[in-house]
């Protein structure tokens, strides 16, 4: 018993701080804010007999909840208003247009179309377009007639409204908390990738897999990042822009920076544990440095989650202090002479380490000390630059109408879906026609294999939490304690909905039957035909994606590899601009900078999709992945060559530096025509081939005869100049070979046939 206590209160701090970290986050607020709004006009209501209006103003809030997705306040209330009177809208002409069949199935079909096709103009948008189709698919369960169809709409409309406030007012209440836990989560994901980095000094390392875990890692870094632009950067209001707000914007521009110098730490381990293979001392003290790194940063993160003072318990500097006795050790036992070239790349990794202390300091400072923010303010003019143009104008739509769109044909499947559930409800006696239809717009996603996934997921759930419903209403009948258990249901399954969508269908499922369980004693009924509803549904959607003009990933994937080799290019294209003019890092280079890694995560979740599909639509697996790894290793070599030449002094551009890069964007620009099937610029590239081939023989030694015509006579200048020459030419040729095999890989590539 004893043992047991002791174990248990061991135990407890980290289950309570698990229970907290639940608990301190957006998808459970979300979820006690709509909990709020659907519970609390039928609890009042009810007291007054007025339960049928409570349900109404509840549906309304339920209905517009999906809408409420984050961004500045501006955007998010006119999402959540237009949200509300589209689902008003919706609702009101099902009810007015149910009594005549032969305008109500075409006009509801168009509408669907529609709504579907809004999705075109992004997140926010399919959200609002999400909204509206739901409100399709429960109107048709709950139809009205005469001036009640008005007041019904009023109070469906009213429930959105009194979600709009409820959200706004939880907004005022903890204003900042969703910047900081995505900051946070953002610390966390970087220290993760850099972590891996770190991982890659083992000598016997996984190579490949550590590549494809950072691959991965680098969407959910791009989702991040997207989310904390969105919140910081569209805050540009007097009001919002407060020193907090600025802090965090000056917090996550250095975790930019931060991932930019892990991803440009791209050594050759396998050649250093060669060269240091009697000398790993030096590696293993570098690889603790690196862990240390990682640590650190993961340690602010936690602070923040728990809304703790940030203390600073590492001490990164002795770390450093570490690396350099080792270095210095190195080169006192081979010699001056003999430990030239090895010093030089030790004092690489060494700079490279200094440069992320730095950046981590700059972030340790905005969590305990006051900072200046004239950087920030510098900056201020071009941050909106960096955003996702939110407008809509008509020729976008207009241009998503054609089979080339994935968008139109997932408009097309989701309406034909809709339609065919409305025909299985006119032939079969089924009870409720519009779980089939909820079911079809909650599953149906564009791609084949989210659908697949949600369709088992979602019947899973609903079987499970059917069970678990009928289990417990066997027992207990008091119209409280279920009411109770169906509010806590309710929290539940919105909170997991987004987090594990097959338990969140699992508490959805208990509170929709406590509800019902409470209205209507033949709970049984309920149970049998929601599973089954649910599964019809399911099955329509699952069909549909495989057989109504498919959306198969690896049509998609040439537009995605192209893009990522474009963005690799601009980025190339902006670094030597830059080593050419030196001055200061400019917008474009920053934009051509997060162009680049945005497109490598897009490419990787194009990937991430094709592997969830049939494994005969999985074509040419390898062969993408493989360009996959060479854009990321691409990425990785010009983010090598960027921050080398902004944190270092460079010399005058040479010859060598611009015909090796002007090289390697021909290359870039081959590979991007031959995936556009630019049969001209196919035929200039072979042309020049030749000749391109010819002048990179002569590169290696031309730095080095530059060098020697120029007399320097201080000898740490020489050094900083060799160093910078034996740095740079090594990146180069290394960004020849990868644009070489980038071409070589797309020659190889035949997703279209």
């Amino acid at each position: 018993m004893i043992l047991a206590f002791t174990t248990f209160t061991a135990k407890s701090p980290f289950m309570l701080q698990r229970i907290r970290n639940f608990t301190d986050n957006t998808n459970f607020t979300k979820a006690v804010m709509v909990t709020i709004a659907a519970a609390l006009p039928v609890l009042i209501l009810s007291h007054f007999e007025m339960f049928e209006i409570g349900f109404a103003i509840s549906l309304g809030a339920l209905l517009t909840y999906p809408a409420d997705i984050p961004s500045n306040l501006v955007h998010r209330t006119k999402g959540l208003v237009t949200a509300s009177f589209i689902v008003a809208g919706c609702i009101m002409a099902v009810n007015l247009l149910h009594p005549y069949p032969w305008i109500f199935y075409p006009a509801t079909i168009i509408v669907v179309f529609f709504l579907s096709m809004i999705s075109v103009y992004g997140q926010r948008a399919t959200m609002v377009s999400f909204s509206g189709l739901l409100a399709i698919a429960l109107a048709t369960g709950h139809l009205h007639t005469g001036w009640d169809i008005l007041i019904y709409t009023s109070y469906i409309l009213s429930g959105g409204l009194m979600y709009t406030l409820i959200s706004l007012a939880f907004n005022y209440l903890s204003p900042h908390r969703y910047t900081e836990l995505q900051v946070a989560e953002c610390m966390k994901l970087t220290a993760k990738y850099m972590k891996l980095r770190g991982d890659l000094w083992d000598i016997d390392a996984d190579r490949a897999g550590i590549v494809e875990k950072q691959l991965h890692l680098q969407v959910e870094i791009n989702l991040t990042h997207e989310n904390i632009r969105e919140v910081l950067l569209r805050s540009r209001t007097h009001a919002e822009n407060s020193n907090r707000s600025r802090k965090m914007l000056l917090v996550f521009i250095s975790l930019m920076e931060i991932l930019e110098l892990a991803l440009s730490a791209s050594f050759d381990h396998s050649k250093l544990h060669e060269k240091f293979s009697a000398h790993p001392k030096v590696l293993t003290t570098y690889q603790n440095l690196a862990y240390n790194l990682a640590s650190a940063l993961k340690k602010i993160s936690n602070s923040i989650e728990n809304r703790k003072k940030y203390v600073k318990k590492h001490q990164l500097l002795k770390d450093v202090e570490a690396l350099e006795k080792a270095i210095t050790e190195y080169e006192n036992e081979l010699g001056k002479e003999a430990a030239s070239e090895g010093v030089w790349m030790l004092s690489n990794m060494l700079h490279y380490a200094e440069k992320q202390i730095e950046k981590i300091n700059i972030i340790e400072r905005a969590f305990t000390t006051s900072i200046e923010f004239k950087d920030i303010k510098e900056r201020d003019k071009d941050l909106e630059k960096f955003l996702t143009p939110e407008y809509y104008p008509v020729h976008i739509l207009k241009e998503n109408l054609s089979f080339s769109s994935t968008i139109f044909r997932h408009s097309l499947r989701l309406t034909m879906s809709i339609a065919l559930g409305f025909v299985i409800g006119l032939i079969f006696p089924l009870q409720n026609v519009y779980w089939i239809l909820l079911t079809i717009v909650v599953i149906m996603r564009p791609g084949y294999g989210l659908t697949k996934q949600r369709s088992y997921q979602r019947i899973i759930g609903t079987i499970t939490g059917g069970i678990i419903a009928f289990a417990v209403l066997s027992f207990v009948h008091h119209p409280v304690i279920i009411g109770t258990l169906a509010i806590v249901c309710m929290i539940l399954g919105y909170t997991f909905t987004a987090i594990n969508y097959r338990i969140g269908a699992t508490f959805v499922t208990i509170y929709v039957v406590f509800v019902y369980g409470m209205l209507n004693p033949n709970i049984n009924d309920v149970i049998q035909y929601r599973i089954v509803d649910t599964a019809v549904g399911a099955l329509i959607a699952f069909i549909a994606n495989y057989f109504l003009w498919p959306s198969w990933e690896f049509m998609n994937l040439p537009v995605f590899i192209k893009k990522s080799i474009e963005a690799n290019r601009n980025y190339l294209t902006e670094i030597s601009l830059y080593y050419n003019k030196k001055g200061t890092v400019t917008t474009s280079y920053r934009l051509a900078r997060k162009n680049a890694f945005v497109e490598i995560g897009n490419l990787m979740s194009s990937y991430q999709r094709m592997v969830q599909e049939p494994k005969s639509k999985q074509k040419q697996q390898q062969q993408v992945y493989k360009l996959a790894v060479l854009n990321h290793t691409l990425l990785s070599s010009l983010a090598s060559l960027g921050t080398y030449t902004q944190s270092h002094k460079t010399s005058t551009a040479s010859e060598a530096f611009n015909v090796v890069v002007n090289t390697v964007i021909k290359n870039l620009d081959h590979a991007i025509a031959l995936l556009t099937m630019d049969v001209q610029a196919e035929e200039a590239h072979l042309a020049n081939n030749e000749e391109l081939a010819m002048r990179f023989t002569e590169l290696k030694n031309i730095r080095a005869r530059e060098l020697r015509e120029v007399h320097v006579t201080e000898e740490e200048e020489f050094r900083l100049k060799m160093e910078e020459a034996h740095l740079v030419i090594e990146q180069l040729v290394w960004l020849n070979s990868l644009s070489e095999k980038i071409v070589k890989a797309v020659r190889q590539l035949e997703l279209t046939k």
